[in-house]
């Protein structure tokens, strides 16, 4: 990851930017709109052909650990299908190289996307099957015990509040919450679609947190709940952001499937609908912060 720290311009303008690139953390800048696809015929399936990133957890890896990977394995023996991996790195393009791409005479490279938010339209996106919000890290036993909730982090005195640094990926919300609050001086920006591919959303937490390289962390939930899990020392506190005039924390998530294959989307809905039992338990496992609309935390 590159953690140097750019210079003040930099820093301003990302910070001031506000805008969510992709809540998988790598994604296009710009999404390209879609003209309406007409149907296609719909090959029968006899594998279930995931489009992935390889290092990307808590999400996915190679070694099929993730939160989508899970959830393929769900539907593959739902569908009585052995589960199949393409595996590209979540940066620019990844739709084009996976989903959509396709050689004369060969079939797709893979047939779904475990994890979209609601309105990427690069994919027919089905319906959402949870809904998650950014989070705020803090390390325990380091001088933030007393901050419960995002309301007590604000409430600080100035004269505290003013000397934390607060870690955050550019593109984000979290910059726009910086700067909303006066806090653009405290972020520590870091890359989101960094070239490295040894790069994994963790490494904020696991590493920079962590090691006392900045005092907080704005991350997005499913990531904070993971890490918060994997790290033993320090212990992390999560604290669910809940969305402000201005500024949106919480997102709906999806699958994608191409357009025009309109059987595959309604079988993927209702796996959705009737395994949604054995998917909560999977994002509870996972610690995924699950919310209602506006941020508000869930039972």
């Amino acid at each position: 990851m590159n953690t140097h720290r750019p210079d003040r311009a930099a820093s301003l303008h990302r910070l001031g930017a506000g805008r969510l690139a992709r809540v998988m953390l790598a994604a296009c800048a710009a999404l390209a709109v879609l003209p309406a696809a007409q149907a296609q015929d719909e090959p029968e399936r006899k594998v279930l052909k995931v489009c992935q990133d390889p290092n990307n957890m808590p999400f996915s890896n190679l070694a099929a650990e993730g939160i989508e990977n899970k959830l393929a394995e769900v539907f593959g023996q739902a569908l009585g299908l052995p589960v199949e991996y393409y595996s590209f790195p979540a940066r620019l393009a990844f739709i084009r190289n996976t989903l959509r791409y396709k050689l004369p005479g060969e079939d797709y490279r893979c047939d779904i996307v475990m994890g979209v938010p609601v309105g990427f339209d690069q994919v027919s996106v089905t319906k959402p099957y949870y809904r998650s919000t950014y989070a705020m890290v803090y390390a325990q036993g380091r001088g933030l015990d007393d901050v419960k909730t995002v309301q007590d982090f604000l409430a600080l005195p100035p004269e505290r509040r003013n000397r934390l640094r607060i870690g955050l990926y550019d593109r984000t919300p979290a910059s726009a919450w910086l700067n909303k609050h006066g806090l653009v001086d405290q972020g520590v920006p870091y890359q989101m679609m960094s070239p490295d591919p040894a790069q994994y959303p963790g490494e904020l937490l696991e590493k920079e947190l962590a090691a006392g390289k900045v005092d907080v962390a704005i991350v997005w939930g499913p990531i904070a709940g993971f890490f918060a899990k994997r790290v033993s020392e320090p212990r992390l506190a999560v604290l669910p952001m809940p969305s402000e005039p201005g500024v949106r924390f919480d997102y709906e998530m999806a699958m994608g499937v191409r357009y025009g294959e309109r059987e595959w989307k309604q079988q993927v809905e209702k796996l959705l609908e009737t395994r949604r039992a054995e998917i909560t338990a999977i994002l509870r496992d996972f610690r995924v912060p699950l919310v209602g609309e506006g941020g508000t935390a869930l039972p």
